[in-house]
């Protein structure tokens, strides 16, 4: 592993474990054995490579989600890809939850491009589904937050918390939910 990449990988650790405020430069160097003037051959402050790390995850989950979506038979089954790609993501990245959480006390804009990046992303999945006649017209932007949360919610409780797999009747119970909501009748 190159030396950026075990220092983001510890810096996950760390602040997934100490939180930003309480996590160090020294942390995450020792996280990552290497010496402290390496890190800053990388990134300049603590605060860089907490944003860089905000920014992988964005791009390795949404990246990981449309691999997922591409998949999909139909406009359903593409979300319910999504829904179960983001699930599988975040049980192999828990710090997820914790770090992007502490994003909206670092750096609120961050936080903001974050979720906005995701929302890009089911507007743009929704936007089709509506186009091709699978969904009813609907605001897009409010049914994509509402999506958000449901994804960010059940994950919460059963991958964070729980350290386990949504259950199949929790997450068919959220489809049903939701494509009950959205299907065009």
């Amino acid at each position: 592993m190159e030396t950026r990449e075990k220092l983001l990988a510890a810096a996950e650790e760390v602040f997934g474990k100490k939180g930003y405020y309480e996590a160090s430069i020294v942390n995450i160097c020792q996280e990552a054995k290497v010496a402290q003037g390496t890190f800053y051959n990388y990134f300049p402050s603590k605060k860089d490579i907490f944003d860089e790390l905000i920014r992988q995850f964005s791009r390795d989950l949404r990246l990981t989600i449309k691999e997922e979506m591409a998949n999909a038979v139909n406009y359903e089954d593409s979300q319910r890809k999504g829904f179960q790609a983001f699930f599988n993501w975040v049980k192999n990245r828990r710090n997820l939850y914790s770090i992007v959480q502490q994003a909206v006390v670092v750096d609120e804009e961050l936080y903001r491009w974050y979720y906005d990046k995701l929302a890009a992303g089911f507007l743009k999945s929704l936007s089709a589904g509506i186009s091709a006649g699978e969904f009813k017209e609907i605001d897009r932007e409010t049914v994509a937050y509402c999506l958000m949360s449901i994804g960010q919610f059940l994950g919460m409780r059963w991958v964070y918390w729980e350290k386990q797999d949504v259950p199949e009747e929790a997450f068919d119970a959220a489809m049903t939910l939701i494509f009950e909501g959205l299907k065009k009748q």
